[in-house]
């Protein structure tokens, strides 16, 4: 993705000491957490809360992720985490880019996300609505 004029999201973060491993670059599995974490902010910013949705019934399931890996951040890089998203079916897709403060992509993710309500999966109609696609 990488065109900031497509994100509908962004989310600045910096990298802690604690999430890089013994080569001193940050753990891969933390970026499939930062993503996830500009996912629940950016559903939060349009006032959709996951406890919440929970309560009603309404449970988003991540269906598979794909994160391709480009630059290593280490402790104490400044990055932003970008996101859009699309829907594919009944599922909803999240396009994400982590850029670091320099500009250079780090990593790039596709998210697929179903929802269930009451424990039967939808074709996804909370999110075209929440989202107006």
């Amino acid at each position: 993705m990488s065109n900031p004029t497509n994100y509908m999201y962004s989310l600045p973060l910096k990298v802690r000491d604690y999430e890089c491993d013994l080569q001193g670059v940050v753990n891969n599995a933390n970026y499939q957490h930062y993503m996830e974490h500009t996912r629940h902010e950016f559903l939060e910013s349009l006032g959709v809360n996951f406890g919440a949705m929970h309560e009603q019934g309404l449970d988003a399931y991540v269906y598979k992720v794909t994160i391709s890996y480009r630059k290593s951040l280490r402790s104490g890089d400044h990055f932003t985490s970008h996101l859009s998203c699309h829907m594919r079916g009944a599922k909803l897709i999240f396009e994400q880019d982590i850029i670091h403060s320099t500009g250079e992509l780090c990593a790039h993710g596709e998210v697929e996300v179903v929802l269930v309500k009451d424990g039967v999966m939808t074709r996804g109609e909370f999110f075209r609505e929440l989202l107006g696609l």
